[in-house]
């Protein structure tokens, strides 16, 4: 069935001149029997479509699973990576002051990118909250969670999971106004 599917999608690009990039095109199962074997999907020229565990969908990773689940793995990367060049650049020069505020403007959003329209579980938010009091912990070089939260709460620095909140807040708020069509659908 996925495969006449694909075969008319690959008909009617082909009619706007039109292809699908083989190279970023893959399979994911998400449901009950994610983790069954699929049988091979082709393309009309012959192409073998990969079935993958993890996919990357503008800039999310979604994994197989049984229900629809987002990887937070690559955005604590991400953020990692940002709050590490932060530091490298202003780590002896940079205040208290300054600090918490770049990573706030800078690393908080690439770690919570899109993740407002992803269902995250309570360990999934502990582990971006894990993330944030590390840097904290860096940071203050301290290793005491008390001391920790009261920096965070001199400085206004809200937890990911209470922004992850927000988020979906607002998302959901701005998703049931919407006038698209495909957004009434559901």
């Amino acid at each position: 069935m996925l495969d006449k599917l694909l075969k008319i999608c690959e008909r009617e690009l082909d009619l706007l001149d039109m292809a699908i990039n083989v190279k970023k095109f893959c399979c994911l199962r998400i449901g009950p029997r994610n983790n069954f074997s699929c049988s091979p999907i082709s393309m009309s020229k012959g192409t073998v479509l990969p079935w993958v565990s993890e996919i990357r969908y503008l800039g999310i990773y979604i994994k197989q699973s049984t229900n629809f689940r987002c990887s937070i793995d690559h955005a604590k990367r991400s953020f990692y990576r940002s709050a590490n060049a932060i530091f490298g650049k202003i780590e002896r020069i940079g205040s208290e002051n300054i600090t918490p505020q770049l990573i706030n403007t800078k690393c908080i959003p690439i770690l919570l990118y899109g993740l407002e329209a992803c269902p995250l579980l309570i360990s999934d938010l502990s582990s971006l909250d894990f993330v944030v009091n590390r840097l904290f912990m860096k940071l203050f070089k301290t290793s005491n969670i008390d001391v920790v939260k009261c920096c965070q709460d001199h400085f206004g620095f809200e937890l990911s999971s209470v922004t992850w909140l927000k988020r979906v807040k607002k998302f959901e708020d701005e998703f049931h106004v919407c006038t698209n069509l495909l957004c009434k659908i559901t």
